[in-house]
């Protein structure tokens, strides 16, 4: 036994002196604690991706627009694209092993104007998710102590739902904060236990949908069947405009999987582990995703109250799947499932906070950040407490508009966050992918590549990222589009006019101030 602890001690040091080694050769000192595995790597993006957390939060976006061919065929399309991304960016990845990520391979194959635009997308996104994610936690949390205490749903904070999610939103935000301040080995800990809560969880909650429900719908209903409560009417409009916007719920669970290159840093073999990570979360989580949905799908026996508005036959909101579980099973078995559901959005918001702060701390080392010293600083634990603390509060700002209801109930605030995170960490994406592309065979591979594979798979990613960008800044209902009678600044997807204002002030800064001083990564270890 203590042969083998050595070896293994001897391992660990092997490694650790290659990483190092690596890691300076792209310019970067090892100020981050480096104690995550290669299994850790691939948790922390598979926790980021959580099907407990996007299959149950926004399964009424494809519920609504698109209905149960939005799922059964969608997810497995989209998915298909997805993958193709991740296994783009996993080769990035296994060349360029560092915390900043897509930002860093950016800035290397573009330059620093293409290093300064990516990053900033990409904190952005990783912003929004963050957001999202425990927004979403938040409404789980708060229908669960509603199922457990009906006198809790109607007292506290007078009954108003909304400002009820609003206080656990700050709640769970102020709690992730407080884990993410615990040392990487803890941070490792956590998404460890992630990944088997969301294993052993998801399938728990499918045997319960299989064994548990009286009846099931069949399968041509769940494979042919198509909703459209958008709004937005006839049939041209639902295969080009509507269905589209459905697929939001595959993008935005099937998104975060950055988070392995984010910590390469604190992984040991991240050349292979954060590659490897990348791509294999997306996998499983696009194949334990899809059982999860369709399990959903089959039982959902009383359509026609799921896609109610009306509050009386339908209190979850039009297209969610809690009505779905609320008719199917029995009442202990429907707060099992909530509270499955909702510990693993707790840990997919630890796991989104965790990478967040990691991309922050990356771009803010190099300056591009303002305050940029108090962000890039670590701590005794080497964490950066400051990142960790300044991501959970913007977080907070961008998701005040959820404290107002739309004219149709439906979270638009919350799907405007999603939407900004799908579009700020996509665009984000598709900028080294681009980049490697037109690199071609100048491109230095590392241990992990694609071959000449990449020449196809990069346009692919490139079309795909550019064809969801342009849907996921649409409105959501009428009442949103401008000149539409019921009109209201309330249903208005305010995705693109956060990112969009943002993106010009970083246009104008970086035309005013940044390109004087800004040359992208800056080297903090001698040659």
């Amino acid at each position: 036994m203590a042969a083998a602890n050595k070896t293994d001690n001897q391992n660990k040091h092997h490694h650790s002196s290659h990483d190092e080694h690596l890691l300076a050769a792209l310019g970067y000192k090892q100020e981050l604690k480096r104690s995550w595995s290669g299994f850790s790597n691939f948790a922390i993006s598979f926790s980021v991706i959580s099907i407990l957390s996007g299959c149950f939060t926004t399964f009424s976006q494809a519920w609504n627009n698109g209905g149960p061919i939005a799922i059964s065929i969608g997810w497995p399309l989209i998915s298909f694209f997805i993958l193709i991304i991740g296994f783009c960016m996993a080769e990035l990845a296994s060349a360029y092993p560092t915390s900043g990520g897509i930002y860093w391979w950016a800035s290397k194959l573009g330059g620093a104007k293409a290093g300064f635009f990516t990053g900033w997308l990409n904190f952005i996104g990783l912003l929004a998710i963050n957001a999202s994610v425990v927004y979403g936690a938040a409404t789980f949390l708060n229908i669960t102590l509603s199922a457990y205490s009906p006198s809790y749903a109607s007292t506290f904070f007078g009954g108003d739902y909304i400002q009820q999610q609003f206080f656990w939103f700050i709640i769970i935000m102020a709690i992730i904060t407080m884990l993410n301040c615990f040392s990487s080995e803890v941070q490792a800990l956590f998404n460890n236990i992630s990944v088997w809560w969301h294993v052993f969880g998801a399938a728990l909650v499918i045997a319960i949908l299989i064994f548990v429900p009286s009846e099931h719908q069949s399968a041509k209903w769940v494979f042919t069947t198509q909703i459209n409560n958008s709004g937005f009417a006839g049939s041209t409009m639902y295969w080009l405009y509507v269905l589209p916007l459905g697929f939001l719920l595959t993008q935005y669970t099937i998104t975060g999987f950055d988070a392995s290159a984010h910590l390469s840093e604190e992984t040991h073999g991240a050349h292979l582990t954060a590659a490897k990570g990348i791509w294999k979360s997306i996998f499983y989580s696009a194949v334990g995703g899809y059982i999860l949905l369709i399990a959903f799908l089959f039982a959902a026996t009383k359509p026609d109250e799921v896609s109610s508005f009306d509050a009386n036959v339908n209190p979850y909101g039009a297209g969610s799947v809690i009505t779905i579980l609320y008719h199917a099973l029995t009442p202990m078995m429907f707060k099992i499932v909530l509270i499955i559901s909702t510990a693993g959005q707790l840990f997919c918001a630890i796991a989104c906070l965790t990478s967040c702060s990691r991309m922050m701390y990356a771009f803010s080392r190099d300056g591009a950040i303002p305050g940029h010293k108090r962000w890039s600083k670590v701590n005794k634990k080497y964490v950066p407490l400051n990142a960790v603390l300044a991501s959970a509060v913007i977080g907070i700002i961008i998701t005040l508009p959820a404290l107002w209801k739309s004219p149709r109930g439906i979270p638009t605030a919350f799907y405007a966050v999603v939407s900004i995170g799908i579009i700020g960490l996509y665009l984000a994406f598709l900028i080294p992918i681009w980049l490697r592309w037109r690199k071609g065979d100048d491109f230095m591979q590392g241990q992990w590549n694609l071959g000449n594979k990449y020449k196809w798979m990069n346009l692919v990613a490139v079309a795909e990222i550019i064809v969801i960008t342009i849907y996921f800044i649409l409105p959501f209902e009428p009442a949103a589009v401008p000149g539409d009678k019921n009109f209201t600044w309330v249903a208005v997807n305010y995705a693109p006019i956060l990112v969009g204002i943002t993106l010009l002030l970083l246009w104008i800064w970086w035309n005013l101030s940044v390109k004087k001083w800004f040359t992208g990564p800056k080297r903090t270890i001698e040659s």
